[in-house]
């Protein structure tokens, strides 16, 4: 761990330090408390906290702000990284922050411990160069369960920072968002989620006296393929199609001589604006409905954490972000909805949230990695925009 008595504004450095700490889902790791280390050197005011809710494990969460006028910016993320699977297939210890050829690896080096780097070390800089004339607010929403259930973190987090009287006039998630190349694109929303398990009942019995049994097997694959016949619909002018994904078919049987009792499956929805989860609710009892008739016994059970889908129309926020990633790396990024989840579908019930990162190409990967060259840019798009937005709601333009 490095000595945080003066605060490094490298965010290779940070970068290196935060992938250091084997911060797996739902452990801390060390993450969390270099972070504190670093944003009380720094001033800012620092709060950690353990949410806990009965069925998941416990999770630690960081809350840190400096300033108390407006506007206030938070920096959205995790440090929480998902598993590094067999540590003998990479090429580097994956929580070393090893550097070769200008590339740092490391597991969370792009999902997403290279991104509150980026943005650490520019807020650093930016508080640094305005020193006593900065009037507004900057905080950090950091949360360790973003790669787990994502029940104990961002949620919980922002019910935390409401009660306390936090409000927030913006937010960044530092998410991997580009495809190919820093400053491909800004996420602007996000496709909706909703997962269910969908269950038929039959009778088991012999395979030589099927009289005697009722096989659920072709009633589940009936059901399914009503369910995937047909295209949801075909997008709309901001979000790609929705999609029904069935995840898994199961029996549970391993005999070949049993008619098995009950057959199983999952699916997961990303649905876009023509949808709401209420609607595909309604969409989904009807095609079964009328799928089962009378001859198919079935239950329908949706998992509670639903995503709605949103798009951010900050045209300010979006504005200022794309020209400083104009100004960094000289191209205008896509407004893109693509993708899965984030944190961010819970910040958006609070404030305007745009996602912008680093190039997502090796996130979950063996030898997760992201050159060190674009940790700088990303740190230098950050700094250009804190100067944006403080400045244009400050009047002063940009």
């Amino acid at each position: 761990m490095t000595d945080t008595a003066a605060p490094t504004t490298d965010p290779i450095r940070l970068a290196r330090d935060l992938l250091a700490c084997p911060s797996v889902t739902p452990e801390e790791g060390g993450a969390l408390a270099y972070l504190d280390d670093v944003l009380s050197a720094a001033g800012f005011e620092v709060h950690r906290m353990v949410f806990s809710e009965e069925g998941t494990p416990d999770v630690e969460n960081l809350y840190a702000r400096i300033g108390s006028g407006t506007p206030h910016l938070t920096f959205a993320g995790h440090t929480d990284v998902v598993p590094v699977g067999d540590a003998a297939h990479w090429s580097h210890d994956p929580f070393a922050g090893t550097i070769v050829d200008g590339v740092l690896f490391g597991r969370g080096a792009v999902d997403m411990k290279g991104g509150i780097a980026a943005f650490l070390a520019a807020a650093l800089r930016f508080l640094e160069r305005t020193g006593d004339s900065f009037a507004g607010s900057i905080s950090f929403l950091i949360t360790g369960d973003e790669e787990g259930p994502a029940v104990n973190g961002t949620r919980k987090l922002l019910d935390w920072c409401t009660a306390r009287g936090e409000a927030f006039d913006a937010a960044i998630v530092g998410e991997p968002t580009n495809p190919q190349t820093l400053g491909d694109a800004i996420k602007i929303g996000r496709r909706g989620s909703l997962s269910a398990t969908l269950t038929v009942t039959g009778t088991q019995g012999h395979a030589a006296y099927q009289h005697l049994a009722d096989n659920p097997i072709p009633g589940i694959v009936r059901l399914v393929d009503a369910l995937i016949g047909e295209p949801l619909d075909g997008g709309t002018e901001h979000f790609q199609p929705s999609n029904l994904e069935v995840t898994s078919i199961d029996v549970g049987n391993s005999a070949f001589n049993v008619i098995p009792a009950r057959a199983t499956a999952r699916f997961n929805i990303r649905f876009n604006d023509t949808w709401t989860a209420e609607h595909l609710k309604a969409w989904l009892s009807e095609k079964l409905d009328a799928a089962a008739g009378n001859s198919i016994r079935y239950d329908l059970v949706f998992e509670p954490a639903v995503s709605d889908v949103f798009r951010t129309e900050a045209t300010d926020l979006i504005r200022t972000l794309s020209d400083a990633i104009a100004e960094v790396t000289g191209r205008r990024p896509e407004l893109s909805t693509n993708g899965g989840t984030s944190d961010a579908r819970f910040i958006k019930d609070v404030c305007p949230v745009v996602e912008f990162g680093l190039v997502g190409q090796t996130m979950h990967q063996v030898d997760e990695r992201v050159p060190t060259a674009d940790l700088d840019r990303l740190s230098a798009i950050y700094e250009r925009f804190l100067d944006g937005f403080f400045a244009t709601a400050n009047g002063n333009g940009r």
